[in-house]
């Protein structure tokens, strides 16, 4: 709220230093050409020097013999620009500073006779001084109504979103209080069934069971860690390679009862993040492919030594492109290309891969392949910071 009153005050200083200049320039402007006519006026009506209008002195020259208005400030008439009128007749405008005190010149010749008229300049820096004031007033009363309305926008605006970041938040929170118990039994149970199956056909079933929820429990902790912002873990480095082939392994019997296969390439890859919340999008991606897949999903993982990437390929319909914009926004769907009525949705899943990306440092992406299919990618900085 802070933020956004300080950003509208800052907008109305530089609308308030625009105008100001503006003004500055239009009224400057207008006063030397008010001044120049009045000069001009006063010249052209000059019978003698005795009566000139006020704030202005006249110095005629004629015939050698030089008389002046009573008062003229020391240091006038301007003697150069009076000797250049006698000799070339071009009237010409200057302005002079004696002192502290400027004035406006006007040199012309009329007839026989040169003709100055002199114009003291202190009312007109007078009344722009008292221009300057009035707009540094203006401003920074506008400055700090633009401060208070901002932030009494920025209340108002902020105010729900907060309330429902703060619900969502004790939702989270509340969901994994209440799924830790359970959870935790669940690995209790699943351990102890390992224990008595040792040398059992079903043994290695068992064993995926229990990795399967210890995965879970790192997966809502995450979660909790992600919904608490006073909360904050460091990020620690692992093998993505060895979490892609958990992944994989963990999504072949939801593959097989679809009769899609999945094929996996990847090197040993070193990354710095939070393996909870990359499972997850993992987990996601592969998902995503086996249900929209016809008969194979590839995984791949590369490498350029900054970034990684992961692009998970399924040989499905492909993604219209009037979706591929909001493909991770939550619940995109488009018609598919098989059977109009039927939709492929993609629900949250990939709103949450997005949003893990990001946590990482990293980005998503979709495209669709020519001869069908479709491939998501995301991509994260080898040192990824949350």
């Amino acid at each position: 709220m802070l933020r956004i009153g300080l950003q509208s005050a800052a907008a109305v200083l530089v609308t308030v230093l625009l105008l100001s200049v503006a003004v500055t320039m239009v009224v400057s402007h207008s006063a030397r050409n008010d001044q120049n006519r009045s000069l001009a006026t006063a010249i052209a009506e000059a019978d003698d020097v005795n009566d000139p209008p006020a704030g202005t002195w006249l110095v005629i020259r004629r015939a050698g013999s030089t008389r002046a208005s009573p008062g003229l400030p020391p240091g006038l008439p301007d003697e150069a620009a009076m000797r250049q009128a006698e000799h070339d007749g071009a009237p010409r405008t200057a302005e002079l500073s004696i002192g502290d005190r400027r004035y406006r010149i006007r040199t012309e010749q009329r007839g026989d006779a040169v003709i100055q008229a002199v114009y003291d300049l202190r009312a007109a820096e007078r009344e722009a001084r008292g221009l300057g004031a009035v707009l540094l007033v203006c401003g920074a009363i506008g400055m700090l109504l633009a401060i208070l309305t901002g932030a009494w926008v920025a209340r108002r605006a902020v105010t729900p979103l907060i309330a429902a970041l703060t619900l969502q938040r004790r939702f989270v929170a509340d969901a994994g209080h209440e799924l830790r118990t359970p959870l935790t039994l669940l690995s209790t149970r699943a351990q102890l069934l390992r224990r008595h199956l040792r040398g059992h056909p079903a043994e290695a079933e068992v064993d995926s069971l229990v990795v399967d929820a210890g995965q879970l429990a790192d997966i809502l902790d995450d979660l909790l860690l992600a919904a608490d912002p006073r909360q904050e873990a460091q990020p620690r480095p692992f093998d993505l390679a060895a979490l892609l082939r958990d992944a994989v392994s963990a999504a072949e019997p939801a593959a097989d009862q679809r009769g899609v296969r999945l094929e996996m390439i990847a090197a040993p890859v070193q990354l710095q993040g939070f393996e909870a919340g990359l499972r997850r999008a993992v987990n996601a991606l592969l998902d995503n492919g086996i249900r929209h897949a016809d008969s194979l999903v590839r995984v791949v993982l590369g490498s350029d030594g900054r970034h990684v990437r992961i692009d998970v390929t399924d040989d499905g319909p492909g993604i219209d492109t009037d979706v591929l914009p909001i493909l991770f926004t939550r619940f995109a769907s488009t018609p598919t290309t098989a059977n109009p009525s039927e939709r492929r949705r993609y629900g949250l899943g990939l709103s949450l891969v997005s949003e893990i990306a990001a946590r990482h440092g990293g980005t998503v992406s979709a495209r669709n392949h020519d001869g069908g299919g479709a491939t998501l990618s995301m991509t994260l900085p080898t040192g990824a910071q949350r």
